[in-house]
C-alpha cells in the first residue's frame, strides 16, 4: 500500500498517522484540553514557601521551550546508508541470521499467496530475478567501475565461470561447489551447490517435499544472465544425496540465439 495515500476526514485530506512521517505532536490533538497548565493543576499540588504560603507557578510559555531548530541528518548524528561508497565492500556484508530472518519471512509471505508448488517457485524466481538485476548493476559498479581496461563477457562459458566463482563470493560467501555441462544436450549447463546458504534455515514440510526454495537463487541467475546479453530459462532443483541432504543444482537451459552466436563466435 502506498504510503503516501490520503485519509479523507470531512471536507479536509490529511496524512493517516502511522502512515506519515512527520511526529504526531504536529497534528490536531483530540486531548487539548491537558495542556501543560491545566494538568499541573489537575494533578499535582501547588509549591509552598516555608512560611506556607503558594509560590505562583511560571507560566506555560516559560516552562515549554520549543527548539527552532530544523531536525537534520546533521544534528541527529546518524550515519545515512545512501552516504556509504558502493564500491567499498568491507562493511558491507549482511549477517547470515539477518538474511535468514528476511527470507524466512518472504517464504512465509509467499505460501499465503500460491496456489501450488509450481506457483510457489514461480513467484520465488521473479523475486529472485529482481535482485539479480540490482546486483548485477553493484557488481559491475565495484569491479568495472573502478577497473583501468573494463571489459564485457561475449563468450558464455568465460560469463558462467564469472558468475560461479567471483560473483557468488560477492553475493554468498563463496564460490558454487561444482559448474558441470550436459551431456546429453547442447543447451543445458548446471552450477551446484553442497550446501546452499540462503536454505540453511528454511525446513520443508513432507506434502512440499519436492519445492525449493533455492528458486530465489534461480531468479538471480536469470536476471544476471538476461543482462549479460545471454537469455535462458533458470530453475533450481533438490539433489540430495547422503553426504549432502541439502544439495541443489541450479540448471541453465539457454536461448536457441546464445548457441547459434557462440557457434559464429568459434
Amino acid at each position: 500500500m502506498d504510503i503516501t495515500k490520503m485519509y479523507s476526514t470531512g471536507h479536509a485530506s490529511v496524512v493517516h498517522p502511522r502512515l506519515s512521517v512527520l511526529s504526531t505532536s504536529s497534528l490536531p490533538s483530540e486531548h487539548s484540553s491537558l495542556s501543560a497548565s491545566s494538568s499541573s493543576t489537575r494533578f499535582s499540588l501547588p509549591p509552598t514557601s516555608g512560611t506556607g504560603t503558594p509560590v505562583p507557578m511560571p507560566s506555560s510559555a516559560s516552562v515549554l521551550t520549543l527548539s527552532k531548530t530544523p531536525l537534520t541528518a546533521t544534528n541527529v548524528n546518524r550515519p545515512n546508508i545512501y552516504d556509504r561508497p558502493l564500491n567499498k565492500t568491507k562493511t558491507s556484508e549482511v549477517s547470515l541470521a539477518a538474511f535468514a530472518f528476511l527470507f524466512s519471512e518472504m517464504i512465509q509471505y509467499t505460501q499465503k499467496r500460491v496456489n501450488g508448488i509450481a506457483d510457489f517457485e514461480r513467484r520465488l524466481n521473479t523475486l529472485g530475478y529482481r535482485m539479480g538485476l540490482k546486483l548485477l548493476e553493484l557488481y559491475a559498479w565495484r569491479t568495472e567501475g573502478v577497473s583501468r581496461a573494463p571489459k564485457r563477457e561475449t563468450r558464455f562459458l568465460t560469463a558462467l565461470s564469472t558468475i560461479g566463482n567471483s560473483m557468488w563470493k560477492s553475493f554468498f560467501g563463496r564460490a558454487v561447489d561444482a559448474i558441470q555441462k550436459s551431456v546429453t544436450v547442447d543447451d543445458e549447463f548446471m552450477l551446484t551447490e553442497n550446501e546452499p546458504a540462503i536454505t540453511k534455515f528454511i525446513s520443508i514440510s513432507k506434502d512440499m517435499g519436492i519445492l525449493s526454495c533455492s528458486a530465489l537463487t534461480a531468479g538471480v541467475v536469470e536476471a544476471i544472465l538476461d543482462g549479460l546479453g545471454f537469455p535462458a530459462r533458470v530453475t533450481a532443483h533438490n539433489v540430495p544425496t547422503e553426504t549432502y541432504p541439502n544439495c541443489t543444482t541450479i540448471l541453465i537451459k539457454l536461448d536457441r540465439s546464445v548457441l547459434d552466436r557462440e557457434e559464429a563466435l568459434k
